[in-house]
């Protein structure tokens, strides 16, 4: 493993998760390897929300909220960083995010869930506020009769997801990252303290390896002493035509682009690796978004996609080091957008360093084994 032209880290995935991950490890003065899969892969960077959201996160762990609202925090950073690279403005602005409800029980059940997770004694100082009609209405001019009234956090923001993602990519090259493109990996062996990594379009051999591969870490993981029981969770989207801005503040279900199209998606649906669009599904979630913000029923539709998140059993990341094969990492989370900061500027650094930070020490996955 002496020769000097081997990286000192592979990264095996290519989407917003491991070019976070490539990125910080070159900023970190690493010489890295980045294999993407291509498009063939389930790329859910394809088919993201775009949101930095804190606000609902953490029930049953509140480390997750607490490691959320670090990444929200860090994100004013992350966007400089990537602006003074690239010259990419990736859009981010973090005014607070919405849950609109459209009934008294909704709206009960969500008050309900913040009460439970704000009871957690370490969330006390996460803001939020319940709102009523009137009040949203104040705040949010374009709802709609139905909507009777919402959640509100400060801490929530957005980015534009494709600017992100090209962003990540022109950092990471010029700081000098290897990208392959269309390398899919077959097999990972360790071998002489490091690691052999194999596929159709040859041999790397690397120091250490990080798993960023979305779903396919559930296969990659246990080659190196490592557990991703990650499976998909199909979403759907749909965008509509540009249109004049009336909405500021990003939601769980309808935001509006910083260039003026609106998106729309809140669909969670146990299909396996389905990714085909159903037209049920989009009717639901129209209907619904029509009700919210009664204007949207005069846009036309642009596009439709589905993409699968990458869901662990409990919803939240998985970060753990491999102990019979020190060096190798596995990285997998659901919310790669809001988790970026963290990644680019926590997680990839202590990678490096070969210790993850006390802050990630609950989403070992060795919490499934218990």
């Amino acid at each position: 493993m002496s020769n000097h032209t081997e990286p000192d880290v592979v990264v095996i995935g290519g989407g917003v998760v491991g070019g976070a991950i490539a990125l910080g490890l070159a900023r970190s003065g690493a010489r890295v390897t980045m294999l993407d899969e291509g498009d063939a892969a389930f790329r859910a960077s394809r088919g993201n929300f775009a949101l930095v959201w804190v606000q609902s996160k953490g029930f049953g762990m509140p480390e997750y909220a607490m490691w959320s609202r670090r990444s929200a925090d860090d994100w004013h950073g992350l966007a400089t960083i990537l602006g003074e690279e690239t010259g990419i403005d990736v859009a981010h602005s973090q005014p607070g995010g919405f849950m609109l409800c459209l009934s008294q029980d909704e709206l009960g059940k969500r008050v309900d869930a913040m009460h439970r997770l704000h009871n957690q004694t370490t969330l006390t100082d996460f803001p939020y506020e319940v709102l009523d009609h009137a009040e949203t209405k104040r705040r949010l001019p374009d709802i709609g009769k139905d909507v009777v009234g919402a959640i509100y956090s400060p801490l929530d923001g957005h980015v534009n997801s494709l600017k992100l993602f090209r962003a990540l990519r022109e950092a990471t090259t010029r700081r000098g990252v290897d990208y392959r493109p269309n390398c899919p990996v077959e097999s990972i062996t360790p071998r002489d303290g490091g690691f052999r990594i194999n596929g159709p379009w040859g041999e790397i051999a690397t120091a250490k390896v990080v798993l960023a591969a979305g779903l396919g870490n559930a296969r990659l993981a246990p080659m190196v002493g490592l557990d991703a029981p990650v499976k998909p969770s199909k979403g759907q989207i749909i965008v509509t035509e540009k249109t004049a801005p009336f909405l500021h503040n990003p939601m769980v279900t309808v935001r509006q682009t910083d260039e003026g199209g609106v998106m729309i998606g809140d669909s969670q649906e146990d299909r396996g690796f389905d990714t085909v669009v159903g037209q049920p599904i989009l009717s639901v979630m129209a209907e619904r978004a029509v009700r919210m913000f009664p204007r949207l029923a005069g846009l036309n539709v642009v596009r439709t996609w589905s993409a699968l998140r990458v869901m662990s059993p409990d919803g939240f990341p998985i970060y753990d080091q491999s102990l019979s094969c020190p060096g190798a990492f596995v990285v997998t989370c659901h919310s790669g957008v809001t988790l970026a900061a963290n990644h680019v500027l926590t997680l990839a650094p202590a990678i490096l360093s070969g210790v993850l930070p006390d802050a990630v020490a609950s989403f070992s996955a060795r919490r499934f084994h218990v």
